[in-house]
Formats: C-alpha cells, structure tokens, sequence
C-alpha cells in the first residue's frame, strides 16, 4: 500500500486558483435585461439559491433583471419559518428569503404565477415575500416572450 506523505488540508488553505479570471468581465449594455425563470421546488436542489445568486449577478452587471417563479418554483417565494414566520429553524433555512429579498432590494422584479401558488401548493397571496408581484398564469408565457422581444438573457431553470 503506498505511503500518503502529503500533508493534509488545513483550514485557511487555497485548493485552487480562485482568482484567476479567464473570461472578459462582462457588463450590460445601457438598457439590456436578463430573466431568470424557475420551475423547480425549494430546498429539493441547489439550483434555486444558485439561480437566485446568479440573478444578482445580473442586476450587479447593470442588468435590468426580473425573476420569474411559476409551477414547483412559487416555492421559493412564500415565507418561511419555525415556530414563526421569519425565524431560522436551521442554518440557511432563509436564503430564499434573503436573496429575494435583496433583488428586490437591488431594484430586480419578482413576478409569482397565481396559478401554481393556489392551486398546485395551496397559498394566497398573503403568503409571498413581501414585493413579490403575483401574475396571471396568462401572463407566464407572455412575460417570457417580452423578455425574448426585447433581446434578453434569458436564463431557464426546471428541475423535476
């Protein structure tokens, strides 16, 4: 068996080169948007909380970003807690809740479908995070289609 004789990880330590920037830093031009949409359930996968960073990112590149939850991901949007709404039960259990509410915060639209919020998942509007905009399901497909209209990145999440 051979003999490990590198010396283990310490904390503190670099295991890769994280600052190293290979491609061009890319900014919005003035007037450019982004969409972010999700249909995918919170806390089943990390794309959620990865998708929502991604959409601050965005909105820190200068663009005009909205957010799009419908189907599984009006998950995301509805508040949370234990014993009470907007208390952490676990480490983490808010970061759907903080980084919506920092998008919004940042000058990003979150739009909910009203379809899946009570009919698939059984919650009012009462139940979203605060500035939130609940929408239509008539109006999924069109807020989609604007964004493609006006020649934006559009960034699609589904999980199953």
């Amino acid at each position: 068996m051979p003999a490990v004789t590198k010396p283990a990880n310490q904390k503190g330590d670099f295991l890769v080169d994280y600052e190293q920037k290979v491609f061009e830093d890319v900014k919005a031009a003035p007037g450019e948007k982004a969409l972010v949409t999700f249909h995918t359930v919170a806390f089943e996968g990390s794309i959620g909380l990865v998708n929502l960073l991604q959409a601050s990112r965005l909105i820190a590149k200068g663009f005009e970003t909205s957010v799009l939850l419908y189907g599984p991901g009006v998950t995301l949007g509805v508040q949370r807690g234990f014993p009470k709404l907007g208390d952490e039960a676990f480490p983490g259990h808010q970061n759907y809740t903080a980084r919506i509410e920092k998008i919004i915060a940042d000058g990003g639209k979150v739009y909910c479908c009203r379809f899946a919020l009570q009919a698939l998942y059984g919650h009012g509007e009462g139940a979203l995070i605060h500035g939130i905009i609940p929408i239509s399901p008539l109006d999924v497909l069109d807020v989609v289609l604007l964004h493609r209209r006006d020649n934006a990145f559009i960034l699609d999440t589904w999980t199953l």
